[in-house]
């Protein structure tokens, strides 16, 4: 069913015991996170490498809570080099896509 999120790990992470904090944890996630992974093309486009690295450094960990271990892995390939990283970061941007499609699928369906 899903692609690339995990929901055992995301359970694990934040437990199933208190859904509303589970549901807001996972809104963080798609409004801080994800949001801020889709807008890095003026950050590319001004060569902005320092701001590149840090929206991707407070990423990963987010990525390992909602079990994207592949999209964690993207974000570190980033970071290793920062320079020629323009074509995994449109490779992230589909994975951001899966990602918040896949996450709000398991909001309607916790």
């Amino acid at each position: 069913m899903y692609q690339l999120i995990s929901p055992q790990t995301i359970i694990q992470y934040f437990g199933d015991d208190d859904k509303e904090m589970l549901q807001e944890m996972v809104q963080i996630i798609l409004d801080t996170n994800l949001n801020d992974l889709k807008h890095l093309h003026p950050h590319y486009e001004e060569k902005d490498f320092s701001s590149i690295k840090k929206k991707c450094h407070k990423a990963k960990p987010s990525m390992s809570y909602v079990g994207a271990v592949e999209t964690r892995k993207l974000l570190e390939k980033i970071e290793s080099d920062l320079e020629n990283s323009r074509p995994t970061y449109e490779v992230l941007l589909e994975h951001i896509h899966i990602i918040d499609k896949e996450l709000k699928h398991f909001l309607d369906n916790l």
